[in-house]
């Protein structure tokens, strides 16, 4: 039986995957810390435990992100761009356009009905346009992550920033929390920024209906409506944490 593994190593966190016979039979998630290595180690382990296999048992590994070739195991090294192309297409294959949105920065992806990558367009390497500008933004105003989205649909009345720098807007939100803007306000402000810049790398690569949302930002339900409002479409979520690590493991798949 073939078995097939998949490691996405993001800045933020590690993701696997494992198909078994074309189903996924196992996944898993971590932060990655520091040690990349580590923590893709790490996340192999737990699949396999989850799974209930030895190590023997997997066919092929393949792993994207960063440093990846530092490893201990084997594996076949390949880009991300193109294992979140396939993993998209694998859990919605009507999707032509991707917006991924990162860590550290963001990225629009057309793709055409093979899966395939025709066309990208990459965000500069600013905060203000990735998924840590929600981080940052959430540590600002001292709450969670999981609270920004549902926060931000209570607002009346959204802020709007001057800027489009992570780092003066950072400087805004603690002036309009200073003047005593509400919470709920100030991040509709935020969601509206980012949602903004992203919308413009979907128009520089080419916007073509479906679209799907990959990254852990998509799990904000303030930005996915923010950025739905400013595309005019409906937003495809399809395991947006998971979808590069499972892209990864059906090129491996495909590889043997």
């Amino acid at each position: 039986m073939a078995i097939y593994m998949g490691i996405d190593i993001g800045s933020s966190a590690t993701k696997g995957v494992l198909l078994k016979s074309g189903r996924v039979a196992a996944h898993y998630l971590l932060a990655s810390g520091g040690d990349y290595r580590a923590a893709a180690q790490s996340v192999r382990e737990e699949l396999l435990r989850k799974a209930g296999l030895k190590e023997k048992a997997i066919t092929a590994t393949a792993v994207t992100g960063h440093n990846v070739s530092n490893l201990p195991f084997e594996h076949k090294r390949l880009a991300d761009i193109r294992c979140c192309a396939r993993g998209i297409h694998f859990l919605s294959p009507e999707a032509r356009t991707i917006i991924d949105i990162q860590a550290l920065s963001s990225r629009a992806i057309r793709i055409n009905e093979e899966g395939r990558v025709t066309d990208f367009a990459t965000s500069e390497k600013c905060a203000a346009g990735s998924g840590r500008f929600l981080e940052m933004m959430a540590n600002i105003l001292r709450i969670d992550f999981e609270e920004m989205g549902p926060l931000s649909l209570e607002s009346r009345s959204p802020v709007s920033f001057t800027t489009s720098c992570a780092v003066f807007e950072e400087s805004e939100v603690i002036s309009r929390i200073a003047e005593g803007a509400a919470v709920p306000d100030i991040l509709a402000g935020v969601h509206q920024s980012l949602s903004e810049k992203l919308a413009a790398l979907v128009h520089k690569a080419g916007l073509e209906e479906c679209v799907a949302l990959s990254g852990g930002a998509a799990l904000d339900e303030g930005l996915v409506k923010s950025l739905e409002e400013k595309l005019g479409v409906k937003l495809l979520l399809p395991q947006p944490r998971l979808v590069t690590a499972l892209g990864a493991a059906i090129m491996a798949a495909e590889a043997n």
